[in-house]
C-alpha cells in the first residue's frame, strides 16, 4: 500500500470517527444499580470511549414507557425486558390503550443490538418475620415492585405458579417506585418482597442494615413442573439455576433450597434501538459492545459477569418464538464479524 493511500485512510478513519463523535444518543434505563441501569450506562462509556457517539442516559425510567418511546422515535436507546415489546405487539396490559393495530405498528419498529438477563424473581424475607418459604405467604403483605410494569406481572405471576393465590384475595400486594424500593424493605410496610435479584443483590446488601434476611428458591417440583413450564414460555423468561455457593452473598443472607440450587424464572431482555437507526451507527455500537463486555460491563459490578451479555444462544436469550424482536441489520454485521453465529430467525 503506497505511503499516500495509507495518509488517505488513515485521514477517511479520523473523519468518520470524528463525524460519530459529533453524534448525540439519548437513552432511557432503570436505576443505575441495575443490570438493565449499569448496561446502558456501560454502552455510553464503551461509544464515548471509541468516539462513536455521545449518549445522555436517564435513569430511573418506567421501561413500560421507555419502550415505547423508543418505538415512537423519542428516544434512541433503551433497556427492554422482552416482556414488554410482546405486549406491546398485541396492544394489552400497559399498552392496552393503544390497541392491537396500533401496539403492533409500534412494536414493528424496535430492534436489538445484544441480550442479557436482567435479573432473576425471587422471595426474600427478613429472618424477623418468621416466613416459612412460598408456603408462608397466604394473608401476608408483600412488596412485588413499581405500580406499573413487567417486574410487577412477573412477581404476580411467580406467586401464583408456587401458592395458587392472587393479590388481593390470598394476600395484599404493595407496589412502590424503584427509588424508594429499599426504604419499603426497611420500614415494615410488607412482611416479604417478590422482586427482581441479581446475585449478589444491591438491594437485598443495602437492606441488610435492618436485619438478616433469607432468600427463598422456588421449590424443585414447581420448577420442574407443567405451570411453571408454562411461565417459562412466557417471552422474556427463561428457567434459571444456578449454585448457591456461586450466588455471591456473604455473613446476613441465607439461601433456602432443597439441594444446594438456586432456582427460579429469569427475566432476559435486550438493549433496543428503532429500526430506523442508522445501520452503521447501530453496527458501531454493537460491535463497541462486543469489545468491552469484559473491560466495561463485566468491571462495573460484582452481578455483571454472570448476567449473560454476549450470549446468543436462543435457550438463553429467548429470541425467535413468540418474541416479536429481531436484531438490528447493522447489530447482526457486527455480531457476524466479530465471529459469532446469529440464527436466521433472530435477523
Amino acid at each position: 500500500m503506497s505511503k499516500r493511500l495509507m495518509i488517505g485512510l488513515a485521514g477517511a478513519l479520523c473523519l468518520a470517527a470524528s463525524a460519530h463523535a459529533q453524534t448525540i444518543l439519548t437513552a432511557e434505563t432503570a436505576a443505575p444499580n441495575t443490570t438493565p441501569g449499569i448496561s446502558i450506562i456501560s454502552l455510553s462509556e464503551a461509544a464515548a470511549k471509541a468516539g462513536i457517539a455521545d449518549i445522555q442516559v436517564t435513569s430511573g425510567q418506567t421501561l413500560t414507557n421507555s419502550v415505547q418511546n423508543v418505538a415512537e422515535g423519542k428516544t434512541d436507546i433503551a433497556a427492554a425486558p422482552f416482556i414488554l415489546p410482546f405486549l406491546l405487539s398485541r396492544g394489552v396490559g400497559p399498552y392496552a390503550g393503544l390497541g392491537a393495530e396500533k401496539g403492533g405498528e409500534l412494536a414493528g419498529n424496535l430492534a436489538v443490538l445484544y441480550t442479557y438477563r436482567i435479573s432473576v424473581q425471587g422471595l426474600i424475607a427478613y429472618d424477623s418475620a418468621n416466613i416459612s418459604g412460598w408456603g408462608g405467604l397466604e394473608g401476608k403483605t408483600i412488596y412485588n415492585g413499581p405500580p406499573r410494569g413487567a417486574a410487577l406481572t412477573n412477581a404476580r405471576l411467580l406467586i401464583k405458579t408456587n401458592t395458587g393465590l392472587e393479590e388481593g384475595k390470598g394476600y395484599s400486594g404493595v407496589q412502590v417506585n424503584w427509588g424508594q424500593a429499599v426504604k419499603t424493605m426497611q420500614d415494615g410496610s410488607a412482611d416479604a418482597f417478590v422482586l427482581p435479584m441479581s446475585f449478589p443483590d444491591p438491594r437485598v446488601s443495602a437492606a441488610l442494615a435492618s436485619g438478616n434476611m433469607t432468600v427463598f428458591s422456588m421449590p424443585k417440583d414447581v420448577y420442574e413442573g407443567e405451570a411453571f413450564a408454562k411461565v417459562a414460555n412466557i417471552p422474556g423468561t427463561v428457567k434459571f439455576s444456578m449454585p448457591v455457593a456461586d450466588m455471591g452473598y456473604g455473613d446476613g443472607v441465607t439461601i433456602k433450597s432443597e439441594d444446594d440450587t438456586y432456582r427460579g424464572p429469569g427475566t432476559v431482555g435486550a438493549d433496543i434501538v428503532n429500526v430506523n437507526l442508522d445501520f452503521d451507527m447501530a453496527k458501531s455500537l454493537t460491535a463497541a459492545f462486543i469489545k468491552s463486555i469484559e473491560s466495561i460491563y463485566h468491571a462495573k459490578a460484582p452481578f455483571m459477569a454472570v448476567t449473560w451479555h454476549g450470549e446468543t444462544d436462543t435457550e438463553i436469550t429467548d429470541m425467535c418464538g413468540p418474541n416479536p424482536l429481531k436484531y438490528h441489520p447493522g447489530a447482526v454485521a457486527a455480531w457476524e464479524e466479530a465471529g459469532y453465529t446469529l440464527p436466521d430467525c433472530a435477523k
